[in-house]
């Protein structure tokens, strides 16, 4: 399978309409972008059934703006709407494999639980915070 382009008018319906989606953030002027391009292509030809996806961060700077991407090249993962990898610089062939098949391995219902525990534990830490600054202001 070809890469396709991610923009960011087609990033959500890519994304969340596949359950396995690899992101090459890359652009033109990048060297060691043009080095990495084949050999993701290379792993799109090999994993049909998965979704490789290509965004050029010159002609989507919101969309690497919003994932966070702060250098070229990185890789990124999504299973079922959930970055599960995300790591700039270059990967060589075999550790591309290697982090395809550690994904493919992961226990969705596990990530998810632990995501819901995080955002859980991130809204208790806030509401706390906001208590604090109440107990603050009320003294």
């Amino acid at each position: 399978m070809s890469t396709i382009e991610l923009t960011k008018e087609n990033f959500d319906e890519i994304v969340s309409g596949n359950d396995f989606v690899l992101i090459d953030f890359w652009a033109e002027w990048c060297g060691p972008c043009k080095q990495f391009g084949p050999v993701f292509e290379k792993s799109s030809e090999t994993h049909d059934d998965l979704v490789f996806a290509k965004v050029d961060t010159e002609a989507q700077p919101e969309l690497a703006q919003a994932l966070q991407i702060q250098s070229i090249p990185t890789v990124m993962i999504v299973r079922e709407n959930i970055a599960v990898f995300a790591q700039p610089g270059a990967l060589p062939a075999e550790a591309l494999e290697d982090v395809i098949g550690q994904a493919r391995a992961l226990d969705m219902d596990e990530v998810r639980a632990s995501v819901a525990e995080a955002q859980q534990g991130e809204q208790a830490q806030a509401e706390a915070q906001a208590e604090q600054g109440q107990q603050a202001q009320g003294s």
